[in-house]
């Protein structure tokens, strides 16, 4: 379990809590899903009994010492926090559960991942920023709340003889996608929430061949990968895309790891396709991946490096904060 110390006084008597080595682990999240169920035994088998809630349930409470409402956690912090799921909402809502992982970091806990990364992932147009901003190579993409700008950028795309996606600025799964080949096939404000994304439509390495890779990325490591084929330019498991065990070469795996770490990930699933010029592009980095398409092609079990990875975390995270106490 972590090993972490109490928080320096702050100004006046009250001492601010830190978690102590025993503290709970929390799970965010239902716990009924694949994933859930499959952490909760990952982490059953080391001894450790994580407390599961979702962040739906969760808010702020200054009445305690640590200022959060946490069904299940008492007037303690937890040890660490493995994010699994964040619900929508609202804008204030989804602001409040975000609120919550901020203030956890901010109390000296380990979350996987914290809020920073999930809201660089999950605004694909800050995703698509910080890639560019770093240097990866990443299709080039615009985001507008105009639709006249929108349907400019298309015009262009247009006398290049290129093509552009429309993706929800918030979305997953391949939910969403629209091929834009003219203005017309943009779609409406309403259905965009007034906030166009447009990203440039890589054709595929080879005719009629939809495929590219997700590369599951853990702490520093590529754990696992896949090479995904889809019926259509659509290549998300969830649409229908079958998916083949893959192992990426030594630059396929660097560009993974960079943009994880662009995005300040702990965990994610890096999916990156292949270009007519035999280069790749990274299209997208997921802070909360789903990895149960993944698994069914992989031999060893994803969970179990996941969870082992974090405890490790955890346990260094701790010792770093004996360090600077000391």
């Amino acid at each position: 379990m972590a090993d972490i110390t109490p928080l320096a006084s702050n100004s006046g008597d009250r001492t601010q809590p830190r978690p102590r080595r025993d503290a709970p682990i929390l799970l965010f999240g239902d716990g009924k899903d694949w994933h859930g169920k499959s952490l909760g035994r990952a982490f059953e088998a080391r001894g450790i009994a994580p407390i599961t809630v979702p962040l739906g349930a969760c808010g702020f409470d200054t009445t305690k010492p640590h200022g959060l409402a946490i069904p299940g956690l008492g007037d303690e912090l937890p040890a660490a926090a493995f994010v699994r799921f964040v619900p929508g909402g609202s804008f204030e809502q989804v602001t409040m559960y975000l609120g919550v992982l901020h203030a956890l970091r901010d109390s000296g806990v380990l979350v996987w991942n914290d809020a920073r990364t999930i809201e660089a992932c999950v605004d694909k147009s800050t995703t698509s920023f910080r890639l560019a901003k770093a240097g990866l190579r990443t299709p080039r993409s615009w985001t507008t709340v105009h639709r006249d700008e929108a349907v400019d950028i298309v015009k262009r795309l247009q006398a290049e003889g290129l093509k552009a996606v429309q993706k929800p600025l918030f979305g997953a799964q391949g939910n969403g996608l629209v091929l834009v080949e003219t203005p017309d096939d943009l779609a409406p404000d309403e259905e965009v929430n007034g906030t166009y994304y447009l990203q440039e439509f890589v054709p595929p390495a080879l005719d009629d061949q939809y495929q590219d890779w997700r590369i599951f990325v853990c702490r520093g490591q590529v754990v696992a990968a896949m090479l995904r084929h889809g019926l259509s330019w659509i290549t998300n498991i969830k649409q229908g895309a079958r998916a083949k065990a893959a192992i990426p070469s030594q630059d396929l795996s660097d560009m993974a790891l960079n943009a994880a770490a662009c995005v300040g990930a702990d965990y994610a699933g890096v999916d990156v396709i292949q270009s007519r010029d035999g280069g790749f592009l990274v299209l997208e980095v997921n802070s909360m991946p789903a990895w149960n398409g993944l698994q069914k092609v992989t031999k060893f079990g994803i969970t179990e490096q996941v969870v082992d990875a974090f405890l490790d975390a955890a346990f260094a995270h701790g010792q770093a904060a004996e360090r600077d106490k000391a």
